[in-house]
């Protein structure tokens, strides 16, 4: 697993076209392994105990970070994208399956040109409270820094295996999803793949009616949806 919040991100903030070879795979640091996708029936008996939320709170002191501990549940398709200046700038990407909401940071934030991917690092899975979580974690906290909501909204689910749709758990726990957005700077068909084994997955956008090659709202659009705050507005 990740030893901190910072190594989550920091190898990964570049983007790449759709064309570049994949000749890049995250190696293990010394001491560390990587995480074998766990099977689907594991998968399903994690989020019957509870959506598997302690990884979350085992990495933070809630008293401190002043996050959500979690408990709310439901179902539902919601997604949300945090813009979150810690260590590095990232985007968390989080779509809601199974009672959580499953993560992915994202460095360079989602990208509506279909030309380019988007390294999507997979992180532990966080309560559906933290859907509108804003504010500045403390220095010394896990993740410290400032976060905003920059994007929300639902999703519909697009996957299909030969021709018939894949329920949102069996798709992630083999490494492949499709879904339609619909936020307000994202929108459209965007499709999450893990490469190999480990936590490295691939965000691209379809090119649908919502792909824009000339527009980068990663870069200016900076305000939340929520509160109209950027991250400079939270910081000390």
């Amino acid at each position: 697993m990740f030893r901190s919040y910072a190594q989550d991100v920091d190898t990964h903030d570049r983007a790449e076209p759709v064309h570049a070879p994949r000749e890049r795979r995250r190696a293990c640091s010394p001491g560390t392994s990587a995480r074998l996708p766990e099977s689907l029936s594991g998968y399903l008996r994690r989020m019957a105990r509870g959506g598997g939320l302690e990884e979350y709170r085992s990495k933070r002191d809630l008293s401190k970070s002043g996050e959500p501990a979690g408990g709310r549940r439901g179902s539902g398709d919601r997604f949300v994208v945090q813009r979150h200046e810690a260590s590095r700038l990232h985007f968390d990407f989080r779509l809601q399956i199974g009672g959580v909401l499953v993560s992915w940071a994202v460095p360079k934030g989602p990208s509506l040109n279909p030309d380019y991917k988007r390294l999507a690092v997979r992180t532990e899975d966080h309560p559906l409270d933290y859907a509108a979580f804003e504010g500045r974690i403390p220095e010394g906290e896990y993740g410290a820094g400032t976060v905003i909501v920059w994007d929300a909204g639902t999703y519909r689910n697009l996957t299909e295996k030969r021709g018939r749709a894949v329920p949102m758990s069996d798709a992630l726990a083999h490494g492949h999803l499709k879904v339609r957005l619909e936020g307000e700077k994202l929108t459209g068909a965007f499709a999450l793949s893990r490469m190999g084994e480990g936590e490295d997955w691939l965000l691209v956008k379809i090119d649908d009616e919502g792909a824009d090659r000339r527009r980068k709202p990663a870069k200016t659009r900076l305000e939340s949806v929520l509160s109209g705050r950027t991250n400079k507005d939270l910081a000390p």
